[in-house]
């Protein structure tokens, strides 16, 4: 049953559910082992209601909402709720039969329990960098497939659950660490739920947990109706290593009143990692529109009420069994810049330009040669971010869906038998216009024993857009070192001493060229983001 509460009590409410989420998010990168989340943190956490629907997610990784809402309804599926107990403890990853987005984000879910009945669930996910050196032509190639089982009953851990995942895994001993610290994170987000519950009571935090939500939905719908009525349409070119040529996408947006329907359309899936499942597609709308609507709406379930999201099936972008969809994120910075730029045609002081558009990656798996051990290393890399209309765009960082830091080149060095010989900005990369789009970057790799080395990414043969103007910024790219065999499909081989550059794109200018003030030109030309030839022919300074 349904009960008042004041406005003030689900504000104070609210904002514990998000310092628990954000004091999980914490937790899990202090206590994690591997690289990719103790220094990259590339990992997530949320809370989630009774009924699966999100509560609170930290302000971690975007694309991550997509596992974890796919997670909890499959789990509800599966598992009745009268037989589960405090101390389970629920793990899955699978696209198609555990609600995931790809293989190495492992999911952890966990329900709070007070008084013997469940009140909330604590969940976290944390990319595993693991399942290297694979193929990519259906999922069956990409790693190992876990339904929602339980990894812990009743507090007590299945040995023999645990061991068959650990065996599937090349580097076992930081999968071990990092469930570990998986486990530590939602722990500590039931023992803090069950503590808000004692202090307000369960009546009251369930109420203030609906009462979030439909204040989201109502900021959404409020924003929507700002945007005028009409049908917005883009298009867009997709590349990637693991294909030849490019794909063409497209996006349908109607706005109606206080209701956004949006539409995608892409070739039929293909027998790479580039697929996105449901979940993957519909994460990337929901924050591409909320940074559009408003940036301000809470990030829980309410804000998804106004928005219809549809796609072919077994097309590219809603993917059907057995595509592969290990590299879905460079398809879903696509899906980004295709709702920015048709509802740039309505509102183009609330959009940037493209960004880098990609997610480029280099992922090294070897023998270490002082262990004997396998090694696997993945790093993806920022780039570029766009140019707004009153704003020049950020140079090297993360955009959008990645939102995860770098591994710094002692850390690297440190853990693997790899070099870091360069890192820095690429130099007239970020578009040209009255603010200038951001630069991309470029990661410098030599291999200090053989190994393996997969690498990815996008904008590769199509530039990021500019805006009112603004000029395209630069593609990225891959360099190899003489006497590198060549690469196929992205993958190939490294030897001791061989090299290989990894260059992400930039970003697009927002505004005409002409409109730079010349000031801003000459600071350009001493930082050295343009050369003074290319500002005299850009600019005509």
């Amino acid at each position: 049953m349904d009960i008042a509460v004041d406005p003030i009590t689900v504000e104070v409410i609210g904002s514990s559910f998000a310092s628990i989420a954000e004091e999980m998010g914490e937790a899990l990168v202090r206590a994690s082992y591997s690289t990719n989340i103790k220094e990259r943190r590339d990992c997530s956490t949320a809370l989630f209601d009774t009924a699966g629907n999100t509560l609170c997610q930290a302000e971690h990784i975007p694309m991550h909402l997509g596992s974890f809402i796919g997670l909890l309804p499959h789990i509800l599926k599966r598992h009745p709720v009268e037989e589960m107990r405090p101390g389970d403890v629920f793990c899955g990853n699978d696209a198609y039969e555990g609600g995931g987005t790809h293989l190495p984000d492992i999911v952890l879910a966990e329900p709070v329990f007070v008084d013997g009945a469940i009140v909330a669930w604590a969940v976290n996910l944390a990319h595993h960098a693991d399942f290297a050196d694979r193929g990519h032509a259906h999922i069956y190639q990409e790693g190992l497939r876990i339904p929602p089982i339980r990894l812990y009953r009743a507090g007590e851990l299945q040995k023999d659950v645990l061991e068959l995942i650990l065996l599937n895994c090349q580097v076992p001993r930081e999968r071990l660490s990092d469930l570990r610290a998986q486990m530590a994170a939602n722990r500590l987000g039931v023992e803090r739920l069950q503590s808000l519950c004692a202090k307000y009571g369960v009546a009251t935090v369930l109420a203030a947990g609906r009462a979030l939500q439909d204040y989201a939905e109502r900021k959404m719908r409020a924003g929507i109706a700002t945007i005028p009525d009409g049908v917005y349409r883009a298009e867009d070119w997709f590349d990637s290593p693991e294909i030849t040529g490019q794909m063409q996408v497209s996006c349908d947006i109607t706005v109606a009143g206080e209701e956004m329907t949006l539409h995608f359309e892409g070739p039929p899936q293909v027998r790479a990692g580039l697929n996105l499942v449901y979940t993957a597609l519909v994460s990337a709308v929901y924050y591409a529109v909320k940074t559009v609507v408003d940036p301000t709406i809470l990030p829980n379930a309410g804000l998804a009420r106004p928005l219809t999201v549809t796609a072919p099936e077994g097309s590219i972008l809603n993917a059907s069994h057995p595509a592969a969809v290990n590299g879905r994120l460079s398809m879903c910075q696509r899906v980004v810049d295709l709702v920015h730029r048709a509802l740039a045609e309505a509102v183009p002081d609330r959009v940037i330009a493209a960004c880098n558009g990609a997610c480029a990656s280099a992922t090294f798996i070897g023998t270490h040669p002082k262990t004997g051990d396998l090694w696997v290393y993945l790093e993806t890399i920022g780039g570029g971010y766009g140019a707004r209309h009153n704003k020049d765009g950020l140079d090297g960082v993360h955009v959008h869906l990645t939102n995860t830091s770098n591994l710094p080149a002692e850390a690297l060095e440190l853990e693997y038998p790899l070099t870091l010989l360069r890192y820095e900005l690429v130099d007239g990369s970020g578009g040209a216009g009255t603010h200038r789009g951001g630069m991309g970057l470029r990661r410098v790799y030599r291999a200090e024993a053989d190994c393996r080395l997969r690498i990815d990414g996008s904008r590769l043969r199509s530039a990021p857009w500019g805006l009112q103007g603004g000029l395209p910024g630069g593609m990225g790219g891959f360099e190899f070192s003489d006497g590198v065999e060549p690469f196929s499909l992205g993958q190939g081989a490294l030897k001791k001493g061989q090299i290989v550059a990894v260059i992400t794109p930039g970003s697009g200018g927002f505004g005409l060229p002409s409109g730079r003030p010349k000031a801003q030109v000459a600071r350009d030309i001493a930082e050295g983001s343009i050369s003074a030839a290319a500002a005299a022919e850009v600019y005509g300074a």
